[in-house]
């Protein structure tokens, strides 16, 4: 085998209820390969039935990583995904075997393909100057950073005070930073073959709603009655569904509005995520759900 062969990945991409799970569970079993979580929900040990995660049955079916791994107690971020899929593909890879990544969180395989800027610790005196400040961004950031200026919306202030800060507290332009996170991503030297799993709009919603339905009928409810008493600003405590199911176990909402509630939110989650997708991943080769 090949240096390039042993080191090969099949990505698969989609939003919620896509069946991207369905198509990466049937790659694995065709191809001998190993499923990675790469959705940011899936992580999380507090949460197999909200999450989707695989069932017991699919992860005997085919070997999976990185899913439930996680405590909910923690705020798991891109950056350790990342750290965590790359221990994963190597893994795999010294195994002989397909790393097979499959998920709906856009940036992690972002993070894959491009690296991560490792920016060094900034002074929060800069990052509050930038935040305050009323006066032209854009022209500031011109005259700072002529590279980000130039694709940088001059309406885009989030980004325009990320670049002010990077440059004033580091000394390098956010281009700097970034070029040398594409030099080490993990992806360097790898064959990879990328998927979208594409499904209409319309025939998405109807899938996740008839999901959510499944969800409940499985044990959702009793799955967030579980739940230790985290801090309500963590993600698995933003998980579509759980708000809302606490609300129905403190006696706030009927079930029903509740249900109501989590379907019309995994819409709006499901318009963010094609966004998303329809900006970062054109050149991904779309495909059917199996």
């Amino acid at each position: 085998m090949s240096a390039l062969a042993a080191k090969s990945a099949l990505f698969i991409a989609g939003p919620t209820a896509s069946g991207k799970s369905a198509l990466g569970l049937k790659a694995a079993r065709e191809r001998g390969g190993v499923i990675i979580n790469a959705d940011a929900l899936q992580v999380y040990a507090d949460l197999r039935l909200l999450s989707a995660r695989p069932t017991a049955a699919e992860e005997a079916a085919a070997p999976h990583r990185l899913y439930g791994h996680v405590s909910g107690a923690s705020a798991y971020s891109v950056a350790a995904w990342l750290r965590d899929a790359r221990a994963a593909m190597s893994e795999v890879w010294a195994e002989g075997r397909l790393a097979i990544l499959v998920g709906g969180t856009g940036l992690y395989f972002k993070a894959l393909e491009e690296g991560i800027a490792d920016i060094p610790p900034i002074d929060d005196e800069i990052r509050n100057k930038w935040r305050d400040f009323r006066g032209d961004l854009h022209k500031e950031i011109q005259a700072r950073d002529p590279v980000a200026a130039a694709r940088l919306h001059g309406h885009d202030r989030q980004r325009l005070i990320r670049a002010l800060v990077v440059v004033e507290g580091t000394g390098r332009p956010l281009s700097h930073w970034q070029e040398q996170g594409r030099q080490g991503a993990a992806l360097n030297g790898v064959q990879v073959e990328r998927m979208f799993v594409s499904v209409a709009r319309e025939a998405l919603y109807a899938r996740a709603e008839a999901r959510f339905d499944r969800m409940l009928a499985a044990g959702a409810l009793d799955e967030v009655a579980a739940l230790p008493a985290y801090d309500a600003d963590l993600p698995v405590m933003k998980a579509i569904g759980v708000p809302e199911l606490l609300g129905v176990i403190r006696g706030e909402w009927r079930l029903e509005d509740a249900v109501v509630a989590a379907k019309t939110a995994t819409r709006h989650y499901i318009k963010r995520q094609l966004t998303w997708f329809r900006g970062q991943m054109t050149q991904w080769p779309a495909v059917p759900p199996p």
